[in-house]
């Protein structure tokens, strides 16, 4: 049998929109899209202020985009070293 659509379940705007979000930001953690999936879990947080479990997973993606950023910032000036040299002994 199939499963009924979140639109033909009777739930009110708020819960419907709350599983939408919290659907999304999920997915987007599969795909490691943390900032995505952040924005996802704040979106969801609007509609349930008090829910753990989205709560839990908007600081996890907190963290990953801040642990990512500083990948990048580590990166960032070893890659423009290299370009600069090459550009200064080519």
């Amino acid at each position: 049998m199939a499963e009924k659509s979140l639109y033909d379940q009777g739930l009110p705007h708020e819960e419907i929109m709350y599983r939408e979000h919290y659907q999304r930001g999920q997915d987007f953690c599969k795909i490691e899209l943390f900032r995505s999936a952040r924005e996802e879990f704040r979106a969801a947080l609007h509609y349930k202020p008090g829910d753990e479990a989205a709560k839990k997973l908007f600081e996890e993606c907190k963290l990953q985009v801040k642990s990512d950023a500083k990948k990048v910032y580590l990166l960032v000036p070893i890659v423009l070293a290299i370009i600069a040299a090459i550009i200064i002994f080519a």
